[in-house]
């Protein structure tokens, strides 16, 4: 089952997770200081639920997860990223990309796809790369 799983950075600097759908017997939250805690509590979370499933004699659901992130959560998620190299990938304005990941401007969906074909990109030329 496909589990699509939405990322929300906090005001606070804090970051959340949790899965969209629903499932007959639990939910999935995750709880953080940053993107990979929260994916990581929610992901031992999973574990934890399909290991009492399974001491109930229940199966557990298999997942396949997806992420969904926001701006900020991805770019502090894949730190290694260069926010404004890939602003001007995007043909957006590194400084405008550096307020939209930083919380203090909000982009709109057009900005959003711009980010998102920079992204898929980006993929699909490292997917080709061989050294």
């Amino acid at each position: 089952m496909r589990a699509n799983i939405v990322f929300e950075m906090a005001k606070d600097g804090g970051c959340s997770c949790y899965m969209v759908e629903d499932v007959p017997d639990f939910g999935l939250f995750g709880f953080g200081d940053s993107p990979a805690e929260a994916k990581a509590d929610m992901l031992h979370a999973y574990e934890e639920i399909r290991d009492i499933l399974v001491s109930e004699g229940k199966a557990p659901v298999e997942l396949d997860f997806v992420y969904h992130y926001d701006m900020k959560s991805f770019f502090e998620y894949f730190d290694f990223l260069n926010v404004s190299k890939i602003a001007e990938r995007a043909g957006i304005n590194p400084s405008l990309m550096r307020k939209y990941t930083s919380g203090v401007a909000n982009a709109g969906e057009k900005q959003y796809q711009k980010l998102q074909k920079a992204i898929r990109d980006i993929a699909q030329e490292l997917t080709c790369a061989n050294f």
